[in-house]
């Protein structure tokens, strides 16, 4: 058994402590004193079905707690999975709460593997293992879904670790043993590497997104449809199904920040793909607005600011850029979303009763359908083909 501590209590390490905890001592840290009591009370701190079912009902070694001082000494391993963000005006990615997790973990326990599941920039592991002198510090990319990452840590597509010798290979097992399957892809690479293999993949997602996205913008603006020319092209099998249903662009935790970070790394680099993602997910919310507003509606109802079903995240979600370009018309916008605990939203109203919400507009606007909203279906306006995230 291992003294394992993990830094951060979103998706990434709330699924990483909870699966861990079954077979090892693990302490939870975080700066956030309702998600430490949340656990305390073996209640998940964010929307995940099979998080809240594990903590209601399983034996865990468990421990969370504000206190840096009481989580870290004695750590074999600490995992951090703390946020990170991408400023495009500054054209700099804010690492701080690694930073400060890594210089805790160095002071507080110097002999443990500190094992980075955060977004971090192309080349970061390595300058921090120049900056403190060690090799102790190793990058592990993560391939989560949110409300799912429990599920994706048990059937993992792939661990990859950034360190090609032993503990490269402890943290791989570690990572593997919390697996519920036997056969996983192992892949230990360099430290920088690693990072770069997140940002591809996450990069290529976005790519994929945005491709859809636009087929839709054409199928919709020439009056043709979508669903035939998706499942049409989604035959051929080097493209299949997967990442093909339309949306109002991609966004969540990390597609956005992810490209634009991908696109600050090729500063010196010809290219013109990754730019083009990038400018891609602008240009279809630009599409939807305009559709949305060419229909001259009164009053817009946006219909959850969630990215997807089964998730409480609406952080940079593409609804959000759609309702700002609505706005930027003069059209008024009330907001539909039971997350929101504030009374207004960007200045719009928030409406918590649903019955209400649909009598007072005249278009909702929604990015996923959903059965809560069939009853008017003649009011939604939704580029959801296939009913999926």
């Amino acid at each position: 058994m291992k003294k394992i501590t993990v830094v951060g209590l979103g998706y990434v390490g709330l699924a990483m402590a909870l699966l861990l905890s079954r077979r090892h001592a693990v302490r939870i840290l975080d700066i956030d004193p309702q998600k430490i009591a949340a656990i305390s009370a073996r209640q998940a701190p964010i929307q995940d079905e099979e998080a809240s079912r594990i903590l209601a009902s399983e034996e865990l070694n468990l421990f969370a707690t504000l206190d840096p001082q009481a989580a870290l000494p004695g750590s074999d391993v600490v995992i951090i999975a703390t946020p990170t963000n991408y400023d495009p005006q500054q054209n700099y990615f804010d690492t701080s709460s690694v930073d400060s997790s890594i210089a805790s973990a160095r002071a507080l326990c110097p002999d443990a593997i500190i094992v980075i599941k955060s977004t971090i920039p192309v080349g970061y592991t390595e300058r921090m293992r120049e900056e403190f002198l060690t090799d102790q510090i190793l990058f592990s990319p993560e391939f989560l879904r949110e409300g799912r990452a429990i599920h994706d840590n048990l059937y993992p597509s792939r661990i990859i670790v950034g360190d090609t010798g032993e503990k490269g290979q402890k943290i791989a097992d570690l990572l593997k043993s919390a697996a519920a399957i036997e056969e996983c892809p192992v892949l230990l690479t360099e430290s920088t590497e690693a990072e770069a293999i997140k940002l591809f993949a996450n990069t290529y997602l976005a790519m994929r997104v945005s491709f859809f996205n636009e087929l839709d913008s054409f199928a919709m603006l020439k009056g043709l449809s979508s669903e035939q020319i998706v499942k049409g092209v989604c035959l051929d099998p080097r493209i299949r199904d997967g990442y093909n249903n339309p949306s109002f662009g991609y966004g969540g935790y990390c597609l956005p920040k992810d490209t634009k970070q991908m696109l600050a790394n090729y500063a010196d680099i010809p290219q013109s793909l990754i730019n083009a993602i990038v400018d891609a997910n602008g240009t279809r919310k630009d599409v939807i607005a305009d559709a949305i507003i060419a229909r001259k509606p009164k009053k817009v109802g946006i219909y959850r600011l969630v990215m997807k079903a089964g998730s409480d995240n609406f952080r940079s979600s593409s609804i959000q850029g759609v309702m700002k370009r609505i706005k930027a018309k003069g059209i008024e916008v009330i907001v539909y979303e039971p997350a929101l605990k504030e009374e207004s939203f960007f200045g719009s109203h928030v409406e918590r009763d649903l019955d209400r919400f649909k009598k007072d507009v005249d278009l909702i606007v929604s990015n996923r359908w959903t059965d809560q909203i069939r009853d008017v279906a003649d009011k939604v306006f939704t580029r959801d083909l296939f009913m999926n995230d």
